[in-house]
């Protein structure tokens, strides 16, 4: 049978109705770092896809970035997070959670009190985050992370990884693209450090090979995918000779470990550097698990990839903020509605739940 985004396919254990991908994206509408009942309507009207991946969600207050990002480390975020899933799946969909800690992509003002911004090395993300008290604010200097900070940050992404199964989440993702904690430790625009942690490929990847084992020995390997931007720029991160080996090494380090899917950034549809087609082909060929494609698809070029075999599963972002019905509308052939791109990341249901 010819696979098309609408027949049904296996993640690990878990059945999925098409090949429908809802894309993680921030979207700032968790008051106080809780999930609520807007975003269970949110998620919810969205279960129709095969897989939705929820927002980049902090594994610790340090964890923390941007204004009103959900987190998942206390018991009134779980509980939050228990809403949402109980509404996705009472409508028949699958979630996992992007589990992102945003390092030094911060601001104290969006952070709670004792929280610290850390990251690989003291060098401050280039530009400014909004903070609901002061408006836009420059990027602080991080605090370069200890040997204990690095061993405090790998234990918090596997607690959060409990906390996501017991709030009811199929899985999670861990975000490793983008330039945040993860991918500042890949980056060498961002990590400058000369002990084990940093400078050969081998140092660069050990953070996330650390955090992807101490995750699978907490939820199972099956549970866990990962998303990953080579050749990304976003938040400061620049590619460098090493990058095509940085990757492989990584891909054979996840083959070990046994993820179960791999999620590739290309932003290239929306102005951003191409990813490298070789290394996207040697990817798909050398991971084991299952392969998300993602950048600016319509259903033509999705069905053609997935019948060449390029990918397993296809990720939307931007056409699921206006389109809840995205599934029906793109087996249907039925005009998309455009999204407000003004109210991407306010709080309140306009631009969120309205359409």
């Amino acid at each position: 049978m010819t696979n098309t985004l609408f027949t049904p396919a296996t993640l690990g254990k878990l059945a999925l109705a098409n090949r429908v991908v809802m894309a993680p994206m921030t979207r700032c509408r968790a008051i106080d770092n809780v999930p609520n009942a807007l975003m269970e309507e949110y998620y919810r009207l969205r279960a129709g896809c095969g897989l939705i991946i929820a927002e980049g969600t902090a594994p610790s207050p340090n964890g923390l970035g941007y204004a009103r990002q959900p987190g998942l480390f206390s018991s009134e975020q779980i509980a939050g997070w228990q809403h949402v899933n109980a509404g996705v799946h009472q409508a028949g969909g699958k979630i996992f959670v992007q589990i992102m800690h945003d390092g030094r992509v911060s601001h104290p003002a969006n952070m709670q009190a004792a929280a610290r911004i850390i990251a690989p090395s003291a060098l401050a993300a280039p530009g400014e985050m909004w903070t609901d008290s002061s408006g836009m604010q420059p990027y602080p200097v991080p605090a370069e992370m200890t040997e204990a900070d690095i061993h405090q940050a790998i234990a918090e992404f596997a607690q959060a990884a409990k906390n996501a199964i017991e709030a009811g989440f199929d899985g999670i993702e861990l975000h490793a693209a983008n330039g945040y904690l993860i991918d500042q430790f890949l980056n060498t625009a961002s990590n400058q450090r000369t002990d084990a942690w940093g400078g050969s490929v081998e140092n660069r990847i050990r953070f996330v090979v650390e955090i992807a084992k101490a995750t699978a020995a907490a939820i199972g390997a099956e549970h866990i995918g990962m998303r990953i931007s080579p050749y990304g720029v976003f938040n400061g991160m620049a590619a460098d000779a090493d990058m095509d080996a940085l990757y492989e090494a990584l891909i054979a380090q996840l083959n070990n470990i046994g993820l179960v899917y791999i999620h590739i950034v290309d932003h290239s549809a929306m102005g951003a550097p191409e990813v490298s087609p070789t290394l996207k082909a040697k990817i798909r060929a050398e991971f084991k698990g299952s392969y998300i494609l993602s950048g600016g698809y319509e259903t033509a070029r999705a069905n053609a990839d997935l019948e060449a075999d390029r990918g397993d599963l296809v990720a939307f972002g931007r056409p699921f903020i206006s389109n809840p019905d995205l599934v029906e509308k793109l087996k249907n052939g039925t005009a998309l509605t455009e999204p407000d791109f003004n109210t991407f990341y306010t709080p309140g249901e306009k631009g969120y739940t309205d359409y």
